[in-house]
C-alpha cells in the first residue's frame, strides 16, 4: 500500500541511536502515512538484532557489505512507496512534526528537496546546508557554509545551493529521475553532489529554519581527507577546460595545508 512518506536511514553500528532516532519518528509523524526503511551496511554491534527485537515493523535489509552512505541511500530507495522519501542519518532525533514540512514539499513542485534548521546534542546551531563549490570556497573550504547560519536565524525559507544529507526530504519521483546518489562517492561530499543534480533538472532546494533535528554529528578534522576526496571527485564530475584546473589547483592547496596540519596533530 503506498505511503505518504518513506523514511530511508543508513545503519552501521549506531545501535546506541537507534532507540531514540526511531522514537522520535513515531512521536513526529502524527497525520502521516508512512513507512520507515534500515538499510545496515553489515553492522557488528547487534543493530539488527535490536531492530528486529524493538521494531518489527521496520522494514530491515540486512547488507553483506558496506555500502557507505550513498549506494545505501539507493539500495533501500529500491522498497520506497511513499509520494515523499526522507532521508535520516540514524544518529538525529525529530523535534518537531514532519507533517507540514512534507505539505510543504506537496505544494509545490518545483521544490527538489527541502533541509531543516540542525542543531547538535547540546542544542547549538550546525551547519545545514551550503553552497555549491568554486574557487574560493575550495582554496578556503569553511566558506563553503559561511552564510549557513544567518539562513538558520531567519525567519522564512530559504533557497540554496545544497542540504546536508542527515535531513533531506525530497519527492520521490525527483530522487528517481535523477537516479538517486552517484554511488562513486563513498562517504562525504554525496548530498552536495545530488543537490547539484537537483538543480541541473530546475528544481529548488528550500531551507526551512522554523523546523528543527538533533544531529549527534561524528565529523572531526581527522576525516578531512575523505572530504578533499569527495570534493576532487565533484570537481571532475561538475567541471571541464581552464575553470576545472583553477579549482583543481584551489582544492589542492588546500589539500597539502591540511595534510600538514594534520601531520603535526599526529605526531605531537
Amino acid at each position: 500500500m503506498e505511503k505518504q512518506l518513506s523514511i530511508i536511514i543508513v545503519n552501521y553500528n549506531g545501535l546506541k541511536y537507534l532507540k531514540n532516532c526511531i522514537d522520535s519518528i513515531i512521536l513526529k509523524t502524527n497525520g502521516l502515512s508512512y513507512e520507515i526503511i534500515i538499510l545496515d551496511n553489515n553492522s557488528i554491534d547487534e543493530s539488527c538484532a535490536f531492530i528486529k527485537s524493538h521494531y518489527p515493523k521496520v522494514q530491515l535489509i540486512e547488507s553483506k557489505v558496506n555500502y557507505g552512505f550513498g549506494k545505501g541511500n539507493n539500495e533501500a530507495f529500491k522498497l520506497a512507496t511513499g509520494d515523499s522519501i526522507l532521508l535520516l542519518n540514524n544518529d538525529t532525533i525529530l523535534r518537531d512534526d514532519l507533517l507540514p514540512i512534507v505539505n510543504y514539499l506537496k505544494k509545490d513542485p518545483t521544490i527538489g528537496a527541502i533541509g531543516i534548521k540542525m542543531l547538535d546534542g547540546n542544542k547549538q546551531f550546525l551547519p545545514a546546508s551550503g553552497d555549491f563549490p568554486t574557487i574560493n570556497n575550495m582554496f578556503w573550504m569553511k566558506n563553503i557554509q559561511k552564510k549557513s547560519k544567518k539562513l538558520a536565524n531567519s525567519k522564512t525559507l530559504q533557497e540554496v545551493d545544497w542540504l546536508t544529507g542527515s535531513f533531506l526530504l525530497m519527492p520521490k519521483n525527483v530522487f528517481a529521475e535523477i537516479d538517486g546518489f552517484d554511488e562513486d562517492y563513498f562517504l562525504y561530499v554525496e548530498d552536495v553532489d545530488l543537490c547539484k543534480r537537483v538543480a541541473d533538472k530546475k528544481y529548488k532546494r528550500i531551507f526551512l529554519p522554523q523546523y528543527q533535528y538533533t544531529h549527534f554529528v561524528g565529523f572531526s578534522t581527522l576525516k578531512n581527507p575523505l572530504l578533499v576526496k569527495g570534493y576532487e571527485l565533484y570537481i571532475s564530475k561538475h567541471f571541464k577546460g581552464a575553470h576545472k584546473v583553477l579549482i583543481s589547483f584551489a582544492l589542492s592547496i588546500n589539500k597539502f595545508v591540511k595534510n600538514i596540519k594534520l601531520f603535526f596533530r599526529t605526531t605531537k
